[in-house]
């Protein structure tokens, strides 16, 4: 069998890896070629191999196997919601070392229909819950997502998104004029909104272009979701922050379902989340571009 090593320290997790695989098909399976799969800065990727089967497998340390289930939980939602093909997760697990999440393995592409992707979207966005977050917390990239049900949105954007990051912001030194524009932007959150508020959506949550391909038969797939129920505009509004999406998949998404008036400044509200999340892992330039974004959305309500 072909291995990639890890740290040639740990105990290999591979054996067990099988093993699960073994039990959740109820077929031996005995891997004869692992090959390490690029493109993830968090997690350690593998495409897994027999004679006649194959899995993806996400790696990282013992610790992070409760961001793993998660990730799962939020693909079953997904595939649940039976809008858009996402991997299936076969199981997740743990060793002395490592946590893994075991999914099938997708023969992907970049290019294919970018019209069913906005449609798709669209429909997911049609399945809804009566309250807004989720059931479990989970992650966005490596940060924690918090994601207590509520039936108030502002109250969530509010506590659980700007709050949340901006209390991490100061944790991780980010002071001063971010954290007064901060406090004054979720102050005058409500004023971003009309009554009644968005419908609880389900969400992909870090819709940007590294997270979405083509299958061979050119049909879109999602992957690696922050999952939750929210406003869809959340959704769509990322999928603009850092491009990559065709003008055929934002004509599909509102053919499907128009986009209600007052969208152009509340994306950028959403958007903000993101930044300060991105300043929280990777610091730079991020503090700047947060605090103009907060100091443009002040001045829309002033």
């Amino acid at each position: 069998m072909k291995r990639h090593s890890l740290d040639p320290l740990s105990v290999s997790p591979w054996p067990a890896i099988m093993a699960q695989i073994s039990e959740q098909t109820g077929r031996t399976f005995a891997a004869q070629q692992i090959t390490p799969v690029g493109g993830g800065c968090i997690n350690r990727a593998y495409r897994i191999q027999s004679a006649d089967q194959q899995f993806f497998v996400k790696l990282n340390q013992a610790q992070y196997l409760p961001m793993f289930e998660a990730e799962a939980a939020g693909l079953e939602e997904i595939c649940h919601a039976a809008a858009l093909h996402a991997p299936q997760p076969l199981g997740s697990g743990c060793g002395e070392d490592h946590a893994w999440l075991i999914l099938e393995f997708l023969d992907l592409r970049e290019q294919g229909d970018d019209a069913a992707l906005g449609t798709g979207l669209a429909r997911m966005h049609r399945h809804t819950s009566d309250k807004y977050g989720w059931g479990r917390d989970n992650t966005i990239g490596s940060s924690p997502q918090i994601n207590q049900q509520t039936s108030d949105w502002i109250a969530f954007w509010r506590q659980q998104r700007l709050a949340f990051q901006l209390n991490l912001a100061q944790a991780n030194g980010y002071g001063g004029r971010l954290q007064s524009l901060g406090e004054q932007l979720i102050d005058g959150c409500p004023h971003f909104f009309t009554e009644p508020g968005p419908r609880p959506s389900l969400l992909h949550g870090d819709l940007w272009r590294g997270n979405y391909a083509f299958d061979a038969s050119g049909q879109p797939v999602i992957f690696d979701p922050a999952i939750y129920y929210g406003d869809r505009e959340a959704d769509l509004a990322m999928t603009e922050l850092f491009g990559g999406f065709s003008n055929d998949f934002y004509a599909a998404y509102r053919e499907s379902w128009p986009l209600e008036a007052g969208y152009r400044t509340r994306k950028q509200l959403y958007n903000l989340y993101h930044i300060l999340n991105h300043l929280n892992l990777f610091g730079g330039h991020y503090l700047r571009q947060a605090e103009a974004m907060m100091a443009r959305l002040l001045a829309e309500i002033r």
